[in-house]
């Protein structure tokens, strides 16, 4: 498959890179959108998701055009060309906030292509990312969202966690570093997932405001959304465990969103993709979602 690398600067200055795939001349689409973005996690990159891999070639197969792109966030560290030269980016030094900046740079890309209906895949932070953007600055040309495995980023819910101390002791560390004016100061951390990251992009991604907490916007998503999530990380990680059953009301009252819980799926699906894929198609492919009516916006 011939692949294009492209690139988008964000409205702050920020370039960033991707990989477009389109199918065959003249193959029309069988799915609700004609092209789809495709948003890492913590540390990823459009080049290093085997899991986007599988999601692609079924999304191509079908019709639709694939963007598998870079948000600001990619890699652990990077160093981003930036209209005020480079800047020291990533997993590492990245705010979350960031992301309005990127993926409505990627989705306006996608229309100046020819493309109007976009669909969102997004995984762990990435559906995140996708979920906090489009219930805070919806965009118009975006038609659904596949959130996979989205973790719920809860201070409150950390800290009463059996690893609650480990947790709050980070924390403390990172107040610490900001209150010395030291906001970028890197700390090696374990929860929620073992990473180096700057004190001030800590605390703004897990602090106790729990901005990023997608259970508390999640009713606002202007679009059909499914989450899907892997049995054996439900049990395992803390992000996950019990997000399906708190979900349950927001699907109910919002009427277009779907909840899928993969059996034997790790966080990345390993050894169930194929599954994985079967259940994301199944959920495109249906009508229901399509025609039922808009959800109207709530606070949360």
């Amino acid at each position: 498959m011939i692949v294009d690398l492209v690139q988008t600067t964000t409205c702050d200055g920020v370039r960033l890179d991707g990989m477009l795939q389109v199918p065959p001349a003249g193959r029309a689409t069988q799915l609700p959108a004609d092209a789809f973005l495709f948003i890492h996690g913590t540390g990823g990159s459009f080049y290093s998701s085997t899991l986007f891999d599988s999601f692609g070639e079924r999304l191509l197969d079908r019709g639709s055009a694939v963007l598998r792109v870079n948000t600001r966030g990619h890699d652990g560290i990077s160093t981003a060309a930036t209209a005020r030269g480079g800047q020291r980016l990533g997993a590492a030094y990245e705010l979350v906030d960031d992301c309005r900046y990127d993926l409505a740079a990627w989705t306006d890309w996608l229309g100046t292509r020819g493309f109007s209906r976009i669909g969102l895949v997004g995984h762990s932070l990435g559906a995140v990312k996708s979920m906090y953007w489009l219930a805070v600055e919806p965009h118009a040309a975006v038609v659904c969202l596949v959130a996979l495995s989205p973790p719920r980023l809860s201070y409150s819910h950390f800290a009463a966690s059996d690893r609650g101390p480990e947790f709050l002791a980070a924390c403390a560390v990172a107040e610490q570093h900001v209150r010395a004016g030291q906001p970028l100061a890197l700390m090696e951390v374990t929860l929620p997932l073992p990473f180096v990251i700057a004190a001030g992009g800590y605390l703004e991604k897990y602090g106790p405001d729990e901005r990023y907490n997608f259970l508390k916007f999640a009713s606002r998503l202007p679009v059909p959304t499914l989450f899907t999530y892997g049995s054996v990380e439900l049990e395992t990680n803390m992000a996950f465990r019990g997000v399906p059953e708190l979900l349950a009301p927001i699907v109910a009252a919002h009427g277009r969103m779907q909840v899928e819980v993969i059996a034997g799926a790790d966080h990345f699906y390993s050894g169930v993709r194929a599954e994985a894929v079967s259940r994301v198609e199944a959920w495109l492919r249906g009508e229901s979602w399509l025609t039922a009516p808009a959800p109207v916006p709530r606070g949360g």
